[in-house]
Formats: structure tokens, C-alpha cells, sequence
């Protein structure tokens, strides 16, 4: 577990290409009404062979911005029949590893996460799934560029305990597939060692930690 300290207050923003601004915008600002913030109209940029470009941001909340290039010119890439603006990969590529890369966005309350499905339902682009993980429920679609986007909301808080248990697995994790024969197995096994010898020192500090707020 990192005892580095934690300073940073999220995302600024994230960035993505576009080959079609114009659906883009229609997809974020006119159906999910996320407002644009800020743009950069960027000519003469960059090496000599780079492209002008149009830099613009949506408001997500929170101060957070997701944020788009697009390159006047630059046509899409050659490439498989599966993915997106940015990568596209062939036939043979599992779906699961393509749909591993996507942006979730946060609301706060089953109404939230409702009212944004029907957006979505009455848009061009429909949700696609919904699903109820382990702590949250999300909604899925693709935006015009191909990206998969989840919009989420809990279900419950996460626990101490869980806090403990991800810090557990990740550590199992680097441990296992820094050794020989990686797999789910040796990672549980590994996990079920760390508690064995973290358990306990856990318990006290929590209960140090109940005796200071009482």
C-alpha cells in the first residue's frame, strides 16, 4: 500500500480524437446536455507537417472536462472492422478487450441515472446495456467516434473492509504476475497469505482509529 501523499483533486480532463466534431457536439451538448466550456483554435501549431486543429471541452461535473481534437484534414485511418476514431483492430480481437478502454461518468441517484438513459433512448444513440455490478449500476452506449462511455451510479458506499480487500488484491496481484505462471488461482492464493498476515494489524488500527473519534 502507497504511503505516498495524496494531493491531486481528479481529472482535469480527458482527451480523445474526432473525425466528426459535428456529431460529437450533438451528442454530448444537445442530447446528454453536458455544456461546452473551453476550446483552442490552434493554427500554425506544432512541427511543420502538423495539422490545425480545433480543441474543445465539455463540463462533466465536478470541474472535470472530456475533451476532443480534431484535425482539419486528417482523414480516418486503414485498420480492422472493430474499435474506434483512435484504434481500430480486426476481426479476431476480442470485444471484451475492446470495450475494456472506456470513459464512466458519475451521477448521483437512480433518477439521475434514469433521466440520462431516456436521453439516450430518444437519441441516435441508445443505450446499449445496463448492468449492476458490485457496488454500482451503470448505463453503456458508443458515441459517435466509436467510444464506449458508462454512465454509473452507486449503490452503496464502499466499505473500509472493501478499501482493505482492493489494497489486498492489488498487492496479490504485482506479487503473481511478476513470478512465473500468473493466473487467478496463484492471485487468491497469494491474497489469502496477505490477510493472513494483515488482518489483525488492520483490526487494531481501526479500532485505534474508533477510540480517537469517540
Amino acid at each position: 500500500m502507497s504511503e505516498l501523499q495524496h494531493t491531486v483533486r481528479g481529472v482535469d480532463h480527458v482527451a480523445y480524437p474526432t473525425f466528426d466534431p459535428a456529431s460529437t457536439v450533438k451528442f454530448y451538448r444537445d442530447v446528454l446536455g453536458f455544456p461546452v466550456v473551453h476550446s483552442i483554435c490552434a493554427a500554425g501549431w506544432g512541427p511543420e507537417k502538423h495539422p490545425d486543429f480545433i480543441h474543445f471541452f465539455f463540463d462533466i461535473g465536478n470541474d472535470d472536462r472530456l475533451a476532443f481534437f480534431y484535425y482539419f484534414g486528417l482523414e480516418p485511418f486503414d485498420g480492422g472492422p472493430q474499435g474506434d476514431s483512435y484504434s481500430r483492430f480486426d476481426d479476431d480481437v476480442p470485444i471484451f478487450f475492446i470495450r475494456s478502454r472506456h470513459l464512466a461518468i458519475h451521477v448521483d441517484s437512480e433518477e439521475d441515472l434514469t433521466e440520462y438513459r431516456r436521453r439516450l433512448d430518444h437519441s441516435a444513440w441508445p443505450v446499449e446495456m445496463q448492468i449492476q455490478h458490485e457496488t454500482i449500476e451503470s448505463i453503456y452506449t458508443h458515441d459517435p467516434n466509436g467510444y464506449m462511455i458508462e454512465i454509473t451510479r452507486a449503490l452503496r458506499p464502499v466499505t473500509p473492509q472493501e478499501d482493505l480487500d482492493a489494497n489486498l488484491t492489488i498487492d496479490a496481484l504485482v506479487d503473481v504476475v511478476t513470478g512465473p505462471d500468473p493466473s487467478m488461482a496463484a492471485l487468491l492464493t497469494r491474497k489469502a497469505e496477505l490477510i493472513t498476515e494483515r488482518a489483525a494489524a488492520w483490526q487494531q488500527e481501526q479500532e485505534s482509529k474508533e477510540m480517537v473519534t469517540r
